[in-house]
């Protein structure tokens, strides 16, 4: 492909958003791989709801933990370096977890293993160096496409694990980053040009303007990282599925998810996020509604339609919310990122460890399932008020058009 898009991008700009997106794609996969095995580790290691929860969460809250730092570090040494490092580095518990068979050892690998989340800490300020002014936007919305890993991981690791047996998986996914981090050093490269410190502190200063943003992603893509390690699981439990068609059904979920991203931030840039939002977060919570309201007689024909359509509306709420933070922070487009991604993650952590937590204590899901719809409710009258905003500032512009 041509480096040379139009005018405005540099030689080497297109080269580098490939590298990264599919550097990050690998982090990913590897934030998946314990995910699709919950359900056997759960039989295997005769773990309780809530301690099968842990281990599907621990390797998020890793990730969630280190994007800060991470991206506080890629802007120091460049992403180039902090890519090849956090690949390398996870490898190594990666070996580790196919080894793994107590409870307590597959938590603190899991959880090293998840470092690999916070790529996308790293990626952001790498891809927005390449790509500057209007196209940035599209540009993160291309590297977050790399959220496919987890899809790919809930297709590919129940099988090799029938298969070969966990051990396989362990060593494949650390062949599969010592790889990636191989690729990144030899055909990447930082922008050219000094690189500007990212001040957090300044950022979040910013105050509600930056939290609404955090609240958002907390559900659109906690929601979504949370649904995807969960599902597999849900399903298992509620239909009795073999791992591999939990993980099949789980990965179409996750690939609606991803492929509704970019349409999110395009429907943005024509609508404007904030009528995105309002459509991604009502339907988030009708669905919501939906599943609490069957959890303890679910139908495989409600839930799947439940599930799918909400993995479309996570996935347009997370492209809207990052269409927006390049227009509100254009001058911090490392730091927001990283703040609002980081938040995003938790929002990952937390509701597996509710929804086993709610199954031990009332022998169902419902009351996740209304924690999600209660979430959505909220940013829905949230994101009503930005909706008013862009209106506000439509109309102002047209006014100052006609007076001209």
């Amino acid at each position: 492909m041509d480096d040379h898009i139009g005018t405005t991008v540099p030689a080497g700009a297109v080269r580098n958003l490939t590298v990264a997106t599919l550097a990050f794609l690998i982090c990913f996969t590897s934030w998946g791989v314990v995910s699709p095995l919950a359900r056997r580790l759960q039989t295997d290691l005769n773990l309780s709801d809530t301690k099968t929860a842990v281990l599907l969460a621990v390797p998020v809250l890793c990730g969630s933990i280190l994007r800060l730092p991470a991206g506080v570090l890629a802007d120091r040494f460049g992403g180039r370096l902090m890519f090849t490092l956090i690949m390398l580095v996870s490898a190594i518990p990666a070996v580790f977890l196919g080894y793994a068979a107590s409870f307590w050892s597959i938590a603190v690998l899991g959880f090293l293993l998840g470092a690999a989340g916070a790529a996308f800490a790293i990626g952001v300020p790498f891809v927005a160096g390449w790509w500057k002014g209007p196209r940035i936007g599209l540009a993160v919305g291309v590297y977050g496409m790399g959220t496919i890993g987890t899809a790919i991981a809930a297709l590919l690791v129940p099988r090799i694990s029938n298969a070969w047996g966990h051990v396989y998986v362990g060593w494949g996914m650390a062949i599969l980053l010592v790889a990636g981090a191989v690729m990144v050093w030899m055909l990447s490269r930082d922008a050219p040009g000094p690189r500007v410190p990212t001040r957090y502190g300044e950022v979040w200063k910013a105050g509600w303007r930056l939290h609404r943003l955090s609240l958002m992603y907390f559900v659109t893509f906690g929601g979504f990282v949370a649904m995807t390690v969960f599902l597999p699981k849900l399903l298992t439990d509620w239909f009795d599925l073999g791992t591999v068609d939990a993980g099949q059904r789980a990965a179409g979920f996750a690939a609606l998810a991803v492929a509704a991203r970019p349409l999110g931030g395009w429907l943005s840039d024509r609508f404007g996020g904030g009528s995105v939002l309002v459509i991604s977060f009502a339907g988030v919570a009708i669905d919501a509604a939906v599943l609490a309201s069957i959890a303890r007689a679910p139908d495989m024909t409600q839930v799947t339609i439940a599930c799918l359509t909400m993995g479309v509306f996570l996935g347009l709420g997370s492209g809207a919310v990052f269409k927006i933070v390049p227009h509100e922070f254009p001058d911090a487009t490392g730091a927001v990122p990283g703040i609002v991604g980081a938040v995003g993650g938790l929002g990952g952590f937390l509701p597996p460890l509710f929804m086993g937590i709610a199954k031990d204590t009332f022998g169902s899901y419902a009351a996740g399932f209304l924690g999600l719809m209660m979430f959505a409710a909220i940013c829905l009258l949230v994101t009503m008020q930005i909706q008013r905003e862009e209106l506000t500032g439509a109309v102002t512009r047209q006014e100052a058009n006609h007076g001209e």
